[in-house]
């Protein structure tokens, strides 16, 4: 019983027969959906961090092919201009990819490989018999895709503020 504002108020109560509780689930077609939603999100997991690794490592390599290059071109700014001749200058050399291993083989790395070009000019100006032309190319194999970098400059026999002032 219940009073509200004075009135009675009386509640049936039924009595209901005892349900038997079934049992709830999911059926095979939900979860053989579910199962391939999952597979195709860890092959996209997959799929990323390899492409990401893969990524990481052209950009390690293509990092040291510039500072072997940019070392070699110290080397050749800091020669005489009639020492910049190829029989000066070694017109091949290796570098390792890691610069602390004595073999980089074994170590797990590879070898870069590089040439010195030592050229003419190829400008037209009076000026021309006093300029070189030194290029470096460098290869490097990586997986079973051969890669290469190169880097140009030139040489001038009195520096460049005879040319430019």
């Amino acid at each position: 019983m219940n009073r509200k504002r004075g009135n009675l108020m009386q509640f049936n109560c039924i009595t209901s027969e005892k349900q038997i509780p079934y049992q709830s689930g999911h059926t095979f077609a939900e979860v053989m959906v579910a199962m391939a939603v999952l597979g195709f999100m860890l092959v996209a997991l997959y799929a990323g961090f390899s492409s990401g690794f893969a990524v990481l490592r052209v950009a390690r390599e293509n990092l040291r092919a510039t500072q072997i290059l940019e070392e070699r071109m110290e080397v050749m700014r800091l020669i005489r201009f009639d020492d910049a001749l190829p029989g000066f200058i070694p017109t091949n050399f290796t570098a390792a990819f890691y610069i602390n291993s004595s073999n980089s083989m074994i170590a797990g790395g590879f070898d870069y490989t590089g040439k010195v070009s030592i050229t003419k000019s190829p400008v037209s100006e009076s000026y021309a018999a006093d300029l070189r032309m030194i290029k470096i190319d460098l290869t490097w194999k990586s997986g079973k895709v051969t890669r290469n970098r190169e880097m140009t400059t030139f040489v001038s026999r009195y520096g460049l503020q005879n040319y430019i002032y």
